[in-house]
């Protein structure tokens, strides 16, 4: 694929499925930026992290849901979309952004973790595209997302016109609210979900399973994406896919590991 009038080559993909609303408005914005290419699941796959298909034929299949825009719904998990977009769509000549969401629901602290949308965003990092996910705090059907559009812009436009450092991805999430007092560059909080399994029983007295929790905040610094979140900004967290623990290298060699 080449670039059309010289505009930058845009993936767009998600995690809550082709029709979702928060594509949608994705892809708007993008529209004002360069020449949309979107690769997203045909159903909803959130908490699906880095997951890929294997042992089973994946599918694709070019939809017309809005006009002006090459678009493909895809039987697999976020990351399995941005891995056929490249191959198949691209055919290896990567494009030049890949922008994942607009999520909704908070991919902020710990969830990036689980998220679908950031996870596919990590894959077109790992591919070398300069890569964006982005969140909102709101799982209605019905958010609004107009209040995001001109930041998703703006961010976009900036990582373009820049690029972004080696391996590393930008997670964004916006509070719920038109109100919002700027961007904030963050660090990612410590917190995480306090677990619980809530027991029910089916007709035949079976048990079965919801998973349910609470988002505990560990972290109290002001330099937090669930800071500036809770404070009406918009958090920007720089994201790396390296986890190696580098802090931890010399105190591991340090240690004696006696094997006979």
């Amino acid at each position: 694929m080449t670039k059309q009038n010289s505009k930058p080559n845009i993936l767009v993909v998600n995690d809550d499925g082709i029709t979702a609303p928060g594509i949608k408005n994705l892809i708007d914005v993008m529209k004002e930026l360069g020449h949309v290419v979107v690769v997203a699941p045909d159903g909803p796959q959130s908490g699906m992290g880095h997951a890929i298909t294997i042992g089973k034929p994946l599918r694709f299949d070019r939809v017309d849901l809005y006009e002006g825009v090459e678009m493909y719904k895809c039987s697999g998990t976020p990351v399995d979309c941005v891995k056929l977009a490249v191959n198949k769509i691209f055919k290896g000549k990567k494009p030049d952004l890949c922008v994942s969401g607009i999520n909704h629901g908070l991919n902020n602290s710990i969830n990036v973790i689980y998220s679908g949308t950031m996870s596919a965003a990590v894959e077109g990092a790992i591919e070398g595209i300069p890569s964006i996910g982005f969140s909102l705090d709101d799982f209605s059907e019905g958010a609004d997302f107009s209040h995001c559009k001109k930041f998703i812009k703006s961010i976009s436009e900036e990582v373009l016109k820049h690029g972004l450092p080696q391996a590393t991805l930008l997670n964004v999430n916006f509070p719920r609210g038109a109100e919002l007092k700027g961007i904030k560059i963050c660090r990612q909080a410590n917190a995480k979900w306090a677990e619980e399994f809530d027991e029910r029983k089916d007709p035949y007295e079976r048990p079965y399973y919801w998973l349910t929790g609470v988002f505990q905040n560990n972290d109290k610094g002001e330099d937090t994406d669930v800071w500036a979140l809770e404070n009406g900004f918009v958090s920007v967290v720089p994201v790396q896919f390296d986890l190696t623990a580098h802090h931890a290298i010399p105190i591991l060699n340090s240690w004696t590991f006696d094997v006979k």
